[in-house]
This record gives C-alpha cells, sequence and structure tokens, in this order.
C-alpha cells in the first residue's frame, strides 16, 4: 500500500468517525430535550408541593417549556441558516445548561417558571441546529443512518424521562429532592459543550439571508394558540379558553401559509413545500408521532394507575417497547431501509396496528387483572411499528439541499413539538374520559382512537420517495 493511499484511508475512517461522534453529539442533544419535555410528568406533584406553587405549578412546569420550545423552533432553524448552525448549537446547549442550573436551584415557583420558558427558548436554537449540520457535512449513506436513528432514540427517551424523574427523586440524591432531575443536564451541557467545540465543522452562516418578521410573529402566535389551547384543553377541560386559542390558531396558521407565499424572504422555503416526499412527511409525521405520543403516555399511566406498578416496574414492563425500537433502528442501518425505502414506513404502521389490536384484545379479556408479561409481545411488536415510521426522517429530511437545511429541520422540529403537544393532550384527554367506566375501558378507547390515526396514515405513504435517499 503506498504512502498517499495509506493517508487517504486514515482519512476516511477519521472522517467516519467524526460523522459518528457528531451523530452522538446530536442525539445526546435531543434526547435531553425529550426527557426535559416529559421528565416533570411524574416530578411535578413533588416540586409543587417542596415550592408550595399549587396546581398552577404542576400545570405550567411542562407547560411553558412546551410553549417556548414550539413557539420558536422554525425561527430557531433560520437563525442557524443566517448566523451558522455551529455558532447557534453553542449558544443554544450554553443557554439550556444555564437554564437547567437556576431550575434545579430555584427557591420559588416564579424563577422555576422562568427558567422553564429560558430552557424551552435554548432548546429551540440547540435542536435545529443538529439535524442542518448533518444534512450538510454527512455523507448520503452516512445521513440514512442518522435519521434512522431518531425515531427509535426519540421514543425510547420518552419513555425514559419520567422513569428517571422517579428514580431521581427516590433516590434524594444529597438530600436535593427533585432538583436532580434539572441538575443533571449541568454535567450533559457541560460535556456536550466540551465535545461541541472540537468536533462541529465551523461554517459562518449567510449573513445576506433575510428573517421574516412578520412571518416569525405568525408563526410564533399560531403555535402558542394551537399549543396553549390544546394543554388547556387537556388540563381543563374543552371549554372557550381552550376552544377559543386553537380556532385563533388555525387562523393564523391560514394568514402565515399566505405569507409564506408572498413574503419575499419566507420562513418556510416555498421549494420544500413542493417537495412531495417532505410535505407528505410532515402530515404522515403529524399524524402518527402524535397518535404514539399519546400511545406511550397512556400506556404508562394504566400500569401505574391500573396496574398499581411504581416506576421502577413500570420501566421493565414497557422494556420490550423500547427493544423493539432499537431493533428496528439497527436492522435499518444494517441495510433494510435501503433495500424497503418507503415500505418500511408502510410496515412499520402495519406493526403498530397489530400491536395496538393485540394489547386491545388482552386488555378486553383481562381488564385490569393483566400481566405485565402477557402484554410484553405486544409491546414489542408495537415498540417495532413505532422504531419503522421513525425512518419518515430519512425520506422527509435526507434529499433536502443544504440551503434548505435550517427552514427544514426546524419545520420538521416544530412538527414533532406540534405532534407531542397534539399527543399528549388529545389521547391524555380521552383516556382520562374514559377513566370513568374504568382504566381498561380509558385504554381501549385510546387505543381505538390511535388504531384509526395509524390507519388513516397509511394511504398517504404512497407519496413518499419509493427509496431512501441514497439510491433516490
Amino acid at each position: 500500500m503506498t504512502t498517499s493511499t495509506r493517508s487517504a484511508t486514515v482519512s476516511t475512517h477519521r472522517s467516519s468517525r467524526s460523522m459518528w461522534a457528531i451523530l452522538g453529539l446530536v442525539l445526546l442533544a435531543d434526547a435531553v430535550d425529550v426527557i426535559d419535555a416529559t421528565i416533570t410528568n411524574i416530578a411535578a406533584p413533588t416540586i409543587a408541593r417542596d415550592l408550595h406553587g399549587g396546581e398552577g405549578l404542576i400545570k405550567w412546569l411542562g407547560t411553558a417549556y412546551m410553549l417556548a420550545m414550539g413557539v420558536l423552533l422554525v425561527v430557531g432553524g433560520r437563525l442557524g441558516d443566517k448566523f451558522g448552525q455551529r455558532r447557534l448549537f453553542l449558544v443554544g446547549l450554553s443557554g439550556f445548561t444555564l437554564a437547567s442550573a437556576i431550575a434545579g436551584l430555584s427557591p420559588d415557583p416564579t424563577l422555576l417558571i422562568a427558567a422553564r420558558v429560558a430552557q424551552g427558548a435554548f432548546g429551540a436554537l440547540l435542536i435545529p441546529q443538529g439535524m442542518a449540520i448533518m444534512v450538510k457535512a454527512f455523507t448520503p449513506e452516512m445521513l440514512a443512518k442518522a435519521f434512522g436513528l431518531f425515531g427509535p432514540v426519540l421514543g425510547a427517551t420518552s419513555i425514559f424521562g419520567p422513569v428517571l424523574a422517579g428514580l431521581l427523586i427516590g433516590a434524594d440524591l444529597f438530600g436535593l429532592s427533585w432538583r436532580p432531575i434539572f441538575l443533571i443536564n449541568v454535567v450533559l451541557g457541560g460535556i456536550g459543550l466540551v465535545v461541541a467545540t472540537r468536533i462541529l465543522p465551523r461554517d459562518d452562516g449567510d449573513r445576506s439571508i433575510a428573517i421574516d418578521g412578520w412571518g416569525s410573529g405568525l408563526l410564533a402566535a399560531t403555535m402558542f394558540g394551537l399549543l396553549y389551547g390544546l394543554i388547556e384543553g387537556a388540563s381543563n377541560g374543552w371549554g372557550a379558553t381552550a376552544v377559543t386559542s386553537i380556532v385563533a390558531g388555525v387562523l393564523l396558521l391560514t394568514a402565515f401559509g399566505y405569507r409564506q407565499r408572498t413574503a419575499a424572504d419566507p420562513l418556510i422555503k416555498p421549494s420544500l413545500l413542493r417537495n412531495r416526499g417532505f410535505s407528505a412527511g410532515m402530515l404522515v409525521g403529524l399524524a402518527i408521532f402524535a397518535a404514539t405520543t399519546g400511545l406511550l403516555y397512556v400506556l404508562s399511566l394504566f400500569i401505574q394507575e391500573g396496574l398499581h406498578a411504581g416506576p421502577q416496574q413500570t420501566s421493565m414492563a414497557l422494556l420490550p417497547l423500547t427493544v423493539g425500537i432499537i431493533a428496528t433502528a439497527f436492522a435499518a442501518m444494517a441495510g433494510l431501509m435501503a433495500k424497503l425505502g418507503r415500505t418500511m414506513i408502510f410496515l412499520g404502521l402495519v406493526f403498530v396496528l397489530a400491536g395496538c389490536a393485540w394489547i386491545l384484545a388482552v386488555v378486553q379479556h383481562s381488564g385490569t387483572n393483566v400481566s405485565l408479561w402477557t402484554l410484553a409481545p405486544a409491546f414489542f411488536v408495537t415498540g417495532v411499528g413505532i422504531g419503522g415510521i421513525g425512518m419518515i426522517y430519512t425520506i422527509a429530511l435526507g434529499d433536502t439541499a443544504p440551503d434548505e437545511a435550517g427552514s427544514a429541520s426546524g419545520s420538521l422540529s416544530s412538527i414533532q413539538q406540534l405532534a407531542s403537544g397534539i399527543g399528549s393532550a388529545a389521547v391524555a384527554t380521552i383516556f382520562f374520559h374514559g377513566a370513568a367506566s374504568g382504566l381498561d375501558h380509558a385504554l381501549k378507547v385510546s387505543l381505538v382512537v390511535v388504531l384509526i390515526v395509524t390507519a388513516v396514515s397509511i394511504p398517504a405513504v404512497g407519496l413518499l420517495p419509493r427509496r431512501a435517499p441514497q439510491e433516490s
């Protein structure tokens, strides 16, 4: 082997290692975001008792974070295009880490809620940059592997977040009670910053990019109206405030759409909306991620409230689901996605249908006397399906042009956040309304809704590209 050949081989290996390191960093940032969005589901009552915050604090601990994140995500993507993804990633991670420290040390409810808003806002600067960096820096083959991991990893962490909260609070580390659920981000954020400064590729952005102020304002108001209405409806019933907020959000969304068609520098590039694969990915992702996010939440509720399992038992019961998600991710990375293309999304939806139908049949037969072991196979099948659906990122984002990276990733991240809000609010509302007739009945009604949404999503798969991006 010649010296030049050896050098080229070493360079290739270094490039490969660098891409995997970047992927690990981006996944860490996204996983921390998902955990922080869900971790207060279990921790909220303990925090409220300690800070004497009452129901208002319980309600706004999650809401403040979700609203700030959802409102600013797309804008965060465009800021990365303008000022450079590396710079915005570092700013976002630094701010998120500092806000987490303030949240963990907050002496009163007001400062804690302000810190949660800051976490969400800096998270909105951080999250879109990771995908945009990968779109620009990764080879098509590596990009397909990377996007194939997002759905499975985030699905697993959405289960892990509440369980982690229960474990940390139960451990009462150093007598700090709930505070370590936020302070752990200081450690993770510090490590992430050290790694990010070393491995993220430098880019100056494009200062000529103009950020549409009117479009940003309309989109922020749209996301606020929709998310606030959904959260208010799920928390306090679907009264005038919730309905008015959602209607206003829909009207503002219409105005935002008109603005995008007429603005000189639209926030979401028209070329993205003309991309059939991207648009179909957004729609299918919105529907199915909302359904599966809500499903994961109500399964956890059913196991804890209906079957009287503790946090550790619940995490073990949901382990087959997590294993199914991860197994599909590795199968996709091993070449299954390249062979099947959009068929893998179709199979994911079919497996979700089969898994949910299986759970429904078991609960129909045994009610709240069901054994966790009996549910395990159905959970695994459902997890395999959720993992397959997660591959939709490969199709929707994998073929975007480099100058569309920030807008595309910000848009899909906003859709993911909106889907989480819709799923948690809508499916949880259905579950709690059905609980009057028993928790087994509540779960069955929730499962029927998920089955309907999944079935309706199947025809849209035909609008996606036939093959994964590297083979398109």
